[in-house]
C-alpha cells in the first residue's frame, strides 16, 4: 500500500496543474495498480487537496494582499470576484451531475479518448495567431472570466484536464499565458476544494482510521511534488507553447485505446 500511496501522491502532484488531466492520470495509474473502487475514489480525490495547498502557498502572498485590500481596493475585490464568477458553472453542473459522472464517464477508455480531443483541442488554439490584450487577473472583465468558467466545465469528462480547459479558454479570451496559467491555477482552489469537500461528505463514514492515515500521506506528497511542478510550468508556459503536451497526451490516449483493444 505505501508504494500506491507514493506513486499515486507523485502522480497527482506532477499532473494536476499541467495540461495532461490529473484525474486521467489518475485513473489510469489506479486501474494498472489494481487500486479501483471507491475507496480508490475518494482517495484520488482527498490527495488533491495537497495540490491545492501548494497553489495557496506559492501565492500566499497576493492571496494575502488582496483579502487584505478586498474592503477598499477594487482590484483586490475583482481578483476574487473573478475566482468566484469562473468557478459557479463548473460548481453547478459538479453539484447537479457528480454521482452520475464518476458512475459513468470514469473509466480508463473514457479518459483515453478525452486525452486525444483535449489534444486535439490545444493544436487547434496554438494553430491560432492570438493577440493578449490582458495580463493581470484583476484586470479580467466578466465575460472574459464567465467563458473561463465555462471552458472548466469540459474537465467534468475525466482526462479532458482542468488545466487544458482553463487555460486555453483563457488564451482564447485574450489573456497572456502567464496570466492564463496563473489564473487556471488560482480557479483550482475552490473547484478542487468543492469537490473534495462534497465526496468527503459522502463518503466520511466509511472511512476508517488507516485509510485516513494513508490519504494523509499521499496528500504531503502530493503536495511536495504539485508544488514543484507550479513553479516550473509558471517558467516553461512563458516562453513556450503547449504543443509538447498535446503530443503527449496523444500518445499515451492511442496507447492506452491499443492496450484496451480498440
Amino acid at each position: 500500500m505505501l508504494e500506491i500511496v507514493i506513486l499515486l501522491g507523485i502522480v497527482e502532484g506532477l499532473t494536476e496543474f499541467l495540461p495532461v488531466s490529473s484525474t486521467g492520470h489518475l485513473i489510469l495509474a489506479g486501474h494498472w495498480l489494481g487500486f479501483t473502487g471507491d475507496q480508490a475514489n475518494t482517495f484520488e480525490i482527498v490527495i488533491q487537496l495537497g495540490a491545492i495547498l501548494a497553489v495557496v502557498w506559492e501565492y500566499r502572498q497576493p492571496l494575502l494582499s488582496n483579502a487584505r485590500g478586498a474592503l477598499h481596493a477594487a482590484d483586490s475585490r475583482r481578483y476574487y470576484g473573478n475566482i468566484v464568477l469562473a468557478f459557479l458553472p463548473a460548481a453547478v453542473l459538479g453539484f447537479l451531475f457528480h454521482d452520475t459522472l464518476k458512475a459513468t464517464l470514469f473509466n480508463p477508455r473514457n479518459v483515453a479518448y478525452a486525452l486525444i480531443v483535449g489534444a486535439i483541442c490545444i493544436l487547434v488554439v496554438e494553430a491560432l495567431r492570438l493577440r493578449p490584450r490582458t495580463h493581470q487577473v484583476e484586470h479580467m472583465s466578466v465575460p472574459q472570466t464567465l467563458w473561463i468558467g465555462l471552458a472548466q466545465c469540459a474537465a467534468l469528462f475525466p482526462g479532458f484536464s482542468r488545466s487544458a480547459a482553463t487555460i486555453l479558454g483563457g488564451l482564447l479570451a485574450g489573456l497572456d499565458r502567464p496570466t492564463a496559467a496563473q489564473f487556471s491555477f488560482l480557479l483550482a482552489i475552490p473547484t478542487i476544494l468543492g469537490a473534495t469537500v462534497l465526496d468527503l461528505a459522502k463518503s466520511y463514514g466509511d472511512l476508517d482510521p488507516e485509510q485516513l492515515a494513508w490519504m494523509g500521506l499521499g496528500l504531503v506528497v502530493s503536495f511536495l511534488s504539485a508544488w514543484a511542478a507550479v513553479r516550473w510550468f509558471l517558467r516553461f508556459v512563458s516562453h513556450h507553447s503547449l504543443r509538447v503536451f498535446a503530443i503527449y497526451r496523444l500518445v499515451v490516449g492511442i496507447v492506452v485505446l491499443l492496450v484496451l483493444g480498440r
